[in-house]
């Protein structure tokens, strides 16, 4: 019940199981180039933009799958649950991709202006952590005031740090795909919400 309630969550979470084990299997050598190719980098994106905005939300980056499985239950699948599977996927795809394309847009721009190497442009940029960041944004809405404004800090904070500390092209990503989450009210409104801390605390949950 558990996971039918939430089934775009685990299907997706399915998916990422089959290809780590594939990624397990492959030699370290053609698996850096498997990856590459999948890769939504600057030269991908401007010859496969569609392909590898898709492919490489299908891959982990770093091969360990069992995390992702306490955080899609803890995130994609409350929010899938909460929101329905088309706007909880709508706001996926919104985070994934325009979060990739910003990001990717701004090391564009460090490296026509000497801030990042030519070879840049073949960065390995896969994973699923954008999307996963705009999911938990957008969690803020289900969460009634004034417990809201403290769940919502935190998360600003959690990905305004790195990127204020860090400053890479992934670290501006993850608080651009913040944004996009914060950014989908519209699709929230009418959701019903907790009414009260415990009832919030149970909702996250599950």
């Amino acid at each position: 019940m558990y996971v039918r309630s939430a089934p775009g969550t685990y299907i997706w979470l399915a998916l990422l199981f089959g290809t780590t084990i594939a990624l397990h299997h492959m030699s370290p050598e053609f698996e850096e180039e498997f990856l590459r190719q999948r890769s939504t980098n600057i030269h991908e994106l401007s010859n496969n933009p569609v392909r590898v905005l898709i492919s490489s939300a299908m891959w982990i980056d770093g091969g360990y799958w069992l995390p992702y499985v306490v955080l899609y239950s803890l995130f994609h699948a409350q929010a899938e649950r909460w929101l329905g599977t088309v706007r909880w996927l709508a706001v996926c795809v919104a985070a994934h991709v325009l979060a990739t394309l910003i990001s990717e847009g701004a090391l564009l721009w460090g490296i026509r202006h000497g801030m990042a190497p030519e070879s840049a442009v073949n960065t390995l940029d896969i994973g699923v952590s954008y999307a996963l960041a705009g999911v938990v944004a957008v969690l803020t809405y289900r969460i009634r005031a004034p417990w809201r404004y403290p769940y919502g800090m935190v998360v600003l904070v959690v990905y305004g740090v790195p990127l204020v500390t860090g400053r890479t092209f992934t670290d501006l990503g993850h608080f651009t795909a913040v944004l996009i989450g914060l950014g989908c009210y519209p699709l929230v409104r009418g959701r019903p919400r907790p009414r009260n801390p415990k009832e919030t605390a149970a909702a996250l949950r599950g």
